[in-house]
């Protein structure tokens, strides 16, 4: 694929020390359909020249504030102005962002939660679909191909009728009031006025409980939710626990913790059905262990002829090749990159797989609820969506 033909990325935020600007540009580049030719890197324009500069982005690419990167973009010709912008800044800069480039008629990738904000994630969401413009959520653990292959069975019945779904994400690597030391990726996310009205369930329970939603289909009827701050002077949780019931009457254990000491990044999820059950780990992300009624636990691995289309179709390389963290942002990146190159031709399809702005608007109407019921005294509450 040439050059001309690849799709022309910005990217807002993602400069020197940040680490999932570098994850999204990464992820961009690994198929090869996308190129990287403007940026707003930083709010600091020095810093963003700087990074640009790292880059190699053209200087008349490379902006003061993403208004001025916009506007500048619309007024270039067709063929050299950016097709899609990527949005890879603070919780609380996502809403802004994405208006000032939906207004400009850009398509989005962004980075989750969508907002900081309920009332700005409900904003948002009317102006996509108001534009018709794509926008792409990057709930990457959604890209792995065994979550795919889970996702697949349990749409098969293989497992039955869900009725358990258990699904958990420590870390511990904000056991330490860290943001105090100008550690910079603890400081935004523990500051409520950047963060939002959550730390953990916000950062990384969204992501727990996205990944239930996507595998099952399910939807949340009603939650208990219990926050805990252990650090001491931190505004925000950073422990949350939580009890769901699902509308088909399915229930859940959902807890998200930061301050679990030995644990890295392990996202685990259970889902238990009449017939069966299905296990993933994200720190072991190319298996995936089936239990039918009866029989032994299987152990479906990543890559092998015995697995479904969706996992084959997202798979790059042979088994026994481990495929992981990159490679499942990159996933997101080529549906999303599909779905931009369908619109500018013309064609109408809907088979994508990648998270939405209806998924973000989801997500932020369970921690809006997560919220309320760790603030209230009944617990028990009822999910608006």
């Amino acid at each position: 694929m040439s050059t001309a033909q690849k799709l022309k990325m910005g990217m807002v935020g993602g400069g020197r020390d940040a680490f999932i600007g570098a994850v999204h540009r990464h992820a961009a580049w690994l198929d090869g359909q996308i190129e990287l030719v403007a940026g707003c890197f930083s709010s600091d324009p020095e810093k963003s020249r700087l990074s640009g500069e790292d880059l190699g982005i053209a200087p008349g690419r490379i902006y003061h504030s993403y208004e001025e990167m916009a506007t500048a973009e619309a007024k270039l010709p067709e063929g050299e102005r950016i097709d899609f912008v990527a949005i890879v800044t603070p919780n609380f800069l996502h809403a802004p962002v994405a208006m000032a480039f939906i207004d400009k008629g850009f398509h989005i990738v962004c980075d989750k939660p969508l907002t900081a904000q309920l009332e700005d994630a409900e904003r948002l969401y009317k102006a996509v679909e108001d534009s018709g413009l794509i926008f792409a959520l990057t709930h990457n653990y959604t890209g792995y191909p065994m979550v795919k292959e889970a996702r697949e069975r349990v749409q098969r019945g293989e497992i039955g009728e869900i009725l358990k779904i258990v699904a958990e994400y420590p870390q511990g690597w904000l056991a330490d009031q860290i943001e105090q030391d100008g550690q910079k990726q603890a400081a935004w996310r523990t500051d409520p006025e950047k963060a939002g009205g959550s730390c953990c369930l916000g950062d990384i329970g969204t992501h727990a409980e996205n990944l239930g939603r996507y595998i099952t289909g399910l939807k949340i009827e009603s939650l208990c939710a219990h926050f805990t701050t252990f650090v001491e002077g931190r505004p925000l949780e950073d422990d949350a626990n939580l009890l769901v019931r699902y509308e088909n009457g399915a229930v859940g254990i959902l807890y998200a913790s930061q301050i679990s000491l030995g644990e890295e990044n392990n996202l685990t999820i259970r889902i238990y059905g009449t017939k069966g059950a299905l296990a993933w780990k994200q720190e072991h992300p190319n298996e995936l262990f089936l239990t039918l009624k009866d029989q032994p636990i299987q152990t479906l691995r990543r890559g092998n002829p015995y697995l479904g289309a969706a996992s084959q179709r997202f798979t790059r390389i042979p088994p026994g090749h481990p495929e992981a963290f990159i490679e499942a942002f990159a996933n997101i990146y080529l549906e999303a990159a599909r779905a931009i190159r369908d619109r500018k031709a013309g064609r109408s399809t809907y088979d994508y797989d990648f998270p939405t702005v209806g998924d973000g608007l989801y997500g932020m109407q369970f921690l809006s609820t997560a919220i309320r019921s760790a603030a209230s005294g009944e617990k028990w509450t009822k999910f608006v969506g």
